[in-house]
């Protein structure tokens, strides 16, 4: 049997994200494209507190935007364009990860 050994090089900015979720789809050439965003609540612009007595008041007045507590913000650092061949690859990468989880966690 003939061997073949695979060296992996990290480029020096090379910095794992967290993520929990994905958006794409297909290039009109037919290639995959996912863009992963890391999903929270959104934070003000600004907020605007009573003063009282020299100290701020904990109750907000209010806040920019209006709609704040109705906003989430999708954070995008990162996406990958792949062919169908790697698509399939990595899919069935995942998956047996998944399954091996899977067995894990349900004996």
């Amino acid at each position: 049997m003939k061997k073949v050994k695979c060296k992996y090089i990290f480029n020096e900015s090379y910095n794992p994200k967290y993520v929990n979720g994905a958006h794409g789809g297909l290039t009109p050439q037919g290639e995959f494209v996912i863009n992963f965003y890391l999903e929270r609540s959104a934070l003000p612009n600004s907020q605007t507190f009573s003063l009282i007595e020299n100290r701020l008041d904990n109750e907000e007045i209010n806040s920019e935007p209006i709609d704040l507590n109705n906003s989430f913000v999708r954070v995008i650092e990162n996406g990958v364009l792949m062919n169908y061949q790697t698509a399939k690859a990595i899919h069935k990468w995942l998956g047996e990860h998944i399954a091996n989880v899977e067995d894990i966690e349900n004996p």
